[in-house]
């Protein structure tokens, strides 16, 4: 039984892992039951939905949507123990797997500890995540928050026999944070096959970005690096996501004069998105709070270069100088030069950084995510399922110095 806090319809990370993950299972033989807020008013009961191919039962939570919020949608708190226990004592699961600990996971983990059921929970989500969202909580009162959203971490993964999540940054983050420990970093993994690597000569500067189209993804900074772009370029930009600030951005571009030169895409089939990720010359991905970045990958597993933020897990997946180049967040300027360095490239060394791309994604393979969480819901021990290089010098830097800040 997997219980997720966001599923399908929503895109996100966490709900295409939840969906992968469960898809996979069921594709090797297994009983998959998902347990997630319905994704209408009336959309709650028990149905049999088709996910990447494959058919699973997904128990649909009666929910609210959180109205400061164009789409996100909740279980209800105040009903998840009642609901938990009748769901459990009807499917009987062998484990239970939730992906947050907000309410689904909560419920969830409380009622299979007490009937004896194995628990594995898996950590997607930082705060940063979640402020985004929550624009009613006043400022002076988000420290607060931040506050309880780790005791309340702590008390449902506390009661996991392993808790992963899907990078070591992002590992240690959480133990950071918590006093959990031995936090296993177990990618998403993603089917590369899928994915269709183009090696035509380039006939345009295309920037791709693709993702939900939020503030913790810093796009306004993207949109502005591409502003200071040399017109000679003669580069465009596609916006491949929803989001609600996505009218504030088109505001954005057309302020700085941009706007027939980025196209935003809305919510897109996965064969557009797809692609999108073909037709790139560079993927560009500002975010701050990825803590590991499905998007990014796609993009490798399409041999595209990539840009991102030097920040949480995405140097692990960007190897400066190697498949791109990182760039301090925020810095509009070095990312702009790193947009650049990439789309001026000399075509044997851009062909190089396409290859590295697919050779780095090769450690992400889904089919070793799925081996690993079936030796985790047998209970055998595992290690991490995956080897990430060490980070960079800056970055390593800037890790030991984010823990020094958690301790004091």
């Amino acid at each position: 039984m997997i219980g997720a806090d966001t599923f399908s319809p929503e895109i996100n990370g966490s709900a295409t892992f939840a969906a992968s993950l469960a898809a996979g299972l069921a594709h090797r033989g297994h009983e998959v039951h998902i347990v997630a807020p319905a994704g209408t008013y009336r959309g709650h009961g028990t149905f049999i939905e088709e996910h990447f191919g494959e058919k699973v039962t997904v128990h649909r939570l009666y929910s609210w949507r959180w109205y400061p919020h164009p789409w996100l949608r909740f279980a209800l708190p105040w009903r998840i123990e009642q609901n938990s226990a009748r769901i459990l004592d009807e499917v009987k699961p062998d484990v239970v797997h939730f992906q947050s600990h907000i309410v689904t996971g909560r419920g969830l983990s409380h009622q299979a500890q007490k009937r004896g059921i194995r628990i594995i929970g898996t950590n997607h989500v930082m705060p940063e995540n979640l402020l985004d969202h929550t624009a009613i909580i006043p400022k002076r009162l988000q420290a607060t928050a931040v506050r309880a959203y780790w005791a309340a971490a702590m008390r449902s993964y506390g009661r996991a026999e392993a808790v992963t999540t899907p990078t070591r940054r992002a590992a240690d983050y959480l133990e950071a944070h918590t006093s959990l420990r031995g936090v296993l970093a177990i990618s998403c993994g993603i089917d590369a096959d899928q994915y269709t690597p183009s090696f035509e000569p380039r006939t345009e500067n295309l920037i791709v970005f693709v993702g939900r189209v939020t503030g913790e993804k810093q796009i306004d900074k993207l949109i502005e690096a591409f502003a200071k772009l040399s017109p000679d370029l003669n580069a465009k930009l596609e916006i491949v996501g929803g989001g609600e600030i996505e009218r504030e951005l088109k505001h954005l571009a057309q302020r700085l004069g941009l706007g027939d030169r980025i196209k935003f895409t809305g919510y897109v089939s996965t064969e557009y998105l797809r692609s999108a990720l073909t037709r790139a010359t560079v993927f560009a991905m500002p975010s701050i709070a990825e803590l590991q970045s499905i998007a990014t990958m796609e993009a490798m597993a399409s041999g595209v270069p990539i840009v991102a933020a030097n920040a949480m897990a995405l140097p692990h997946l960007v190897h400066d100088g190697e498949n791109g180049f990182l760039f301090e967040p925020g810095d509009v300027d070095e990312f702009a030069a790193r947009l650049t360095e990439v789309l001026t490239m000399a075509p044997e060394d851009y062909t190089r950084m396409k290859r590295e791309s697919l050779k780095i994604v090769e450690a992400h393979d889904i089919q070793k995510t799925l081996s690993t969480f079936e030796a985790l819901y047998r209970g055998e021990k595992v290690t991490d399922s995956i080897v990430e290089p060490p980070l960079p010098p800056r970055a390593a830097w800037r890790e030991k110095l984010a823990k020094v800040r958690v301790r004091k």
